[in-house]
């Protein structure tokens, strides 16, 4: 079994900054890509970025510039950096590993920007 341990989120001011920190362990073998994803209310979770076992990145185009992903080589452990937030990076924000091992996710760290 998988257990996925996302913190780091808070409330914040546009412009703001916030580095959301993820731990997983368990049932895995070896170093995994591993992606953020977030989920407003009312809204599908969407995928906000990758980085596999080398280090290389993906964003999505409403972060680029924005945010940094990056990870612990030595563990299946991944960061997220956001920078100049907005609010509608307002969401809950989930990690996981790609590909999500038996449906699993975790209970996410919640990112609120406002003034």
């Amino acid at each position: 079994q998988v257990l996925l341990v996302e913190s780091g989120g808070g409330l914040v001011q546009p412009g703001g900054s916030l580095r959301l920190s993820c731990a997983a362990s368990g049932s895995i073998s070896g170093i995994r890509p591993m992606a953020w994803y977030r989920q407003a209310p009312g809204k599908q979770r969407e995928l906000v970025a990758t980085i596999n076992s080398a280090g290389a990145t993906n964003y999505a185009d409403s972060v680029k510039g924005r945010f940094t992903i990056s990870r612990d080589n030595a563990k299946n452990n991944a960061y997220l950096s956001m920078n100049s937030l907005k609010p509608e990076d307002t969401a809950n924000y989930y990690c996981n590993l790609i590909p999500v091992l038996g449906n699993v996710w975790g209970r996410g760290t919640q990112v609120t920007v406002s003034s």
